[in-house]
């Protein structure tokens, strides 16, 4: 079935339904769960500023139980926003519009704690035994990400911005 959105172009809700289910079994393959993979693939697609938790069951036809620990582990992991509709009491989620590289750029002190407990390890097993090169090879790459991942964000910036 073909739709029009607001701004008056058309799109085929079967093919948005694909894409989300598609999107969602990538998500799931690299680890994310895959209610919360199906939920955050639903909020990427929808014309409209978020879904209520019964909006999105009746959108991916799960449970509401599904819906609200799905969203749940989402905002936890800062994937998606909750708002509220001015004059309403119903929570609204959406991905807001910096999620990617806000979510990323937040997992600083996550690689700065690796560091710390691989220190703790490569310590504990010997620096010159085969675990500890392997522990320290894992350490140097956290190290890495810490120190290159906010320049990345910085630059995503202002590619976003130039592009603005």
């Amino acid at each position: 079935m073909t739709t029009k959105t607001r701004s008056g172009k058309s799109h085929d809700q079967e093919a948005v339904r694909r894409f989300v289910e598609d999107f969602a079994l990538v998500f799931s393959d690299a680890g994310m769960q895959r209610m919360p993979a199906r939920v955050f693939s639903a909020l990427l697609t929808t014309q409209k500023n978020g879904l209520t938790a019964a909006e999105l069951a009746e959108t991916l036809q799960i449970s509401p139980a599904a819906v609200s620990g799905a969203v749940r582990y989402l905002l936890q992991v800062g994937f998606i926003d909750r708002a509220r509709e001015p004059g309403q009491r119903i929570d609204h989620y959406l991905v807001g519009d910096n999620t990617w590289y806000e979510t990323v750029g937040r997992k600083d002190p996550v690689y700065l704690q690796l560091i710390e407990t691989l220190h703790r390890g490569i310590a504990a097993v010997g620096a010159t035994s085969q675990a500890g090169k392997r522990l320290a090879d894992t350490r140097d790459f956290f190290a890495f990400l810490a120190k290159e991942m906010p320049l990345l964000i910085e630059r995503w910036r202002k590619l976003k911005e130039a592009k603005s």
